[in-house]
């Protein structure tokens, strides 16, 4: 396997657990390579997590692990090269090439089937415990899939929570979680609605804003709805399609999680919204295209000024 020595040009990210670099197996193919950033207990215990966890894993929206390497003197995790990078890029950073919202609807249908299949598909429930847009990896095709299995953990069938030391990225975590250090199915709910909230409005999860109320997008997005500032602007015909989206993010972000729908509900609700969809609509008139990458900058305009 070449890394040309984890030189820093093959950087492709960097997290909390590691560094990944792009490199190049024995066969000619390319892959994404993670090493441990600190040699202790922890870390070469995460790695071993995301390694048992991904073998138990089989879904085209979820990234492939080839292979690992715990026996070195730092650990590696060898995985199926994703050539576009993350999802928060394309949302906040890039601005030369904006995902539409046909894209972004995909991409949340996507991600949600990911996480239906982890919940209730698999043989084990997995618990993603960090779903965020820098976790979502956009291939050549700019299909998602669901990356960063490092706190994930496999509950039993009968298991409603786990209790654990509280995980995760600000602006996504679960504020039942936060309080009571209990996760459950509805945590990773709860992050995925605030993706959803990031798709529609190309806010970041924390905002840049002097008023510490306004801080958290989800908490500002759920006054927002409840003060009706979104129908105001997007009350015309044909944008019953984004209406929708924002109403389920809305459900996904209840701070009662027993309230919050399951993932399968999520990804069958999402499912049938771009199964209704009718033709493309100009723009021309006042209509909303849904092609276009204006969905974000419409619903910023409702929300946020």
């Amino acid at each position: 396997m070449a890394t040309d020595n984890f030189n820093t040009n093959r950087i492709l990210g960097q997290g909390g657990q590691g560094t990944v670099y792009k490199g190049m197996l024995t066969d000619g193919r390319i892959a994404a390579v993670k090493k441990s950033k600190l040699v202790d207990e922890s870390n070469i215990e995460q790695f071993i997590n995301e390694v048992v966890i991904l073998t138990q894993i089989n879904h085209r929206n979820v990234v492939k692990l080839f292979g690992c390497c715990l026996e070195t003197e730092v650990p590696l995790l060898v995985y199926e090269f994703i050539p576009n990078g993350t999802l928060y890029q394309y949302i906040h950073e890039t601005e030369e090439f904006s995902i539409t919202w046909e894209m972004r609807l995909r991409i949340a249908i996507e991600v949600s089937s990911a996480l239906s299949y982890l919940h209730s598909t698999t043989s084990i429930p997995i618990y993603h415990r960090d779903i965020k847009s820098a976790n979502i990896l956009l291939d050549d095709k700019f299909r998602a899939k669901v990356s960063d299995f490092g706190a994930s953990r496999s509950v039993t069938i009968d298991q409603t929570h786990l209790i654990t030391r509280v995980l995760g990225t600000f602006g996504y975590l679960d504020p039942e979680y936060f309080g009571s250090n209990q996760f459950t199915e509805k945590s990773d709910v709860y992050s995925f609605g605030v993706v959803l909230v990031e798709l529609l409005t190309g806010q970041k999860p924390i905002r840049s804003t002097d008023a510490e109320e306004d801080k958290s997008l989800a908490g500002y997005f759920l006054l927002a709805m409840k003060e009706n500032r979104l129908f105001d602007f997007l009350g015309k015909p044909k944008e019953e399609e984004i209406i929708t989206v924002a109403m389920l993010a809305k459900r996904c972000l209840n701070l009662n999680g027993r309230k919050r729908p399951t993932m399968k509900e999520v990804a069958f609700e999402l499912g049938g919204i771009r199964a209704q969809k009718c033709e493309d609509i100009d723009l021309v008139g006042g209509n909303f295209e849904t092609g276009s990458s204006s969905t974000g900058r419409i619903l910023n305009a409702v929300l946020f000024l």
